[in-house]
């Protein structure tokens, strides 16, 4: 009990918790369903872990993707940002970075790829910026205008796979192929797995670092914990902190888009993400938005789904249960924080009498 007490009043140890209560529960609903666990849980683990090829060019791929958003809805959260738009940022920068490429085929690599990457990070960048003006200039409350201006994306990208952008025969709502020097390399041979992966894991560690040891990093997390009290301290323009950090977290879910069509996908089409946006916000959850453990959450998510392919294809179950199991372990995080908070409130008044 001792032990689960203090799990309970660990950050980290509080994530592993939700996430054990929610595959709990899962795994429950799946027998309950009538479907063999063995032969489910088997099928999980081969589609995510069970191979060299399912965890580099299954797990990890998908996870790079997860990474990157994910960073940028840590960092805005931290800063009291409730960027909800993340998916949108994604897909602008998809559009942008593939806009960059198409124009630029017969470029050399080395001047393409950061081109595109680049593009992608100033089309998020925009698409959030447009949500903090939204909120300095007239209030709006960014959980709304973030989460409108997803469908604006959503709707971009669909006219232009199906406009301006659209392969020549017009069979396909989808645009061309990128070209072979417009691609982020492969870093295994005979893997899908890609440089993207590099640079999220870079991006979590410099995220980390900035946070923790920059005064920009500082007044990011005092406006986090109170923008008031920051605001009072004189020192600290709160404004240009939220502005400063909506812009920073869109370009980081532009770059998680810009690496998903120069990485995988390599055309851009209307389903190029299949909800990585909003997935990033239980990564970010679950991570305590401690950018290094953005890393660690989201390798958990991206076994999650590819696993989850594995279990409908092999194993006849649902890949929906897989998002059953992100969807409870954001709840199981919020759970036990009140749980922590409640704990904390009783706990106190007892120490002081002891104390005294």
């Amino acid at each position: 009990m001792n032990a689960l007490a203090r799990m309970v009043r660990s950050q980290a140890g509080a994530s592993v918790i939700a996430t054990l209560l929610a595959l709990l529960i899962v795994t429950l609903v799946i027998a309950a369903g009538g479907y063999d666990i063995g032969h489910a849980a088997t099928a999980l683990w081969n589609g995510s872990v069970g191979s060299p090829y399912s965890f580099f060019s299954g797990t990890l791929v998908r996870a790079t993707p997860l990474i990157i958003v994910g960073l940028a809805v840590a960092v805005a959260f931290q800063a009291g940002v409730l960027n909800i738009g993340a998916e949108g940022q994604l897909l602008a920068g998809a559009a942008a970075a593939m806009t960059a490429g198409l124009a630029m085929t017969g470029w050399p690599g080395w001047i393409s790829v950061p081109a595109e990457l680049i593009a992608g990070m100033l089309a998020g960048a925009a698409c959030a910026g447009i949500a903090a003006v939204l909120k300095r200039s007239f209030g709006v409350l960014e959980v709304i205008s973030t989460l409108m201006l997803n469908f604006v994306a959503l709707y971009g990208v669909s006219y232009l796979v199906r406009g301006p952008l659209e392969e020549p025969t017009h069979t396909y709502p989808e645009t061309l192929r990128l070209a072979e020097s417009a691609r982020l390399p492969v870093i295994i041979p005979g893997q899908r797995l890609h440089l993207g992966f590099i640079i999220a894991v870079v991006l979590a560690i410099a995220a980390w670092w900035f946070v923790r040891s920059t005064a920009t990093g500082f007044r990011i997390r005092a406006v986090g914990a109170g923008a008031a009290a920051a605001a009072s301290a004189g020192r600290v323009s709160v404004d240009r902190v939220v502005f400063g950090t909506f812009l920073a977290s869109g370009a980081l879910a532009g770059l998680g888009g810009g690496v998903q069509v120069t990485g995988v996908t390599y055309k851009l089409f209307e389903l190029i993400s299949p909800g990585y946006g909003y997935t990033a916000i239980a990564v970010a959850l679950l991570a305590r938005l401690n950018p290094l453990a953005v890393v660690v959450a989201g390798i958990f998510f991206g076994a999650l789904e590819a696993g989850g392919a594995g279990m409908q294809r092999d194993a006849g179950v649902p890949a929906g249960f897989v998002y059953a199991i992100e969807a409870l372990v954001i709840l199981g995080v919020l759970a036990v924080d009140r749980v922590r908070t409640y704990a904390g409130a009783h706990s106190a008044p007892v120490a002081g009498e002891r104390a005294a």
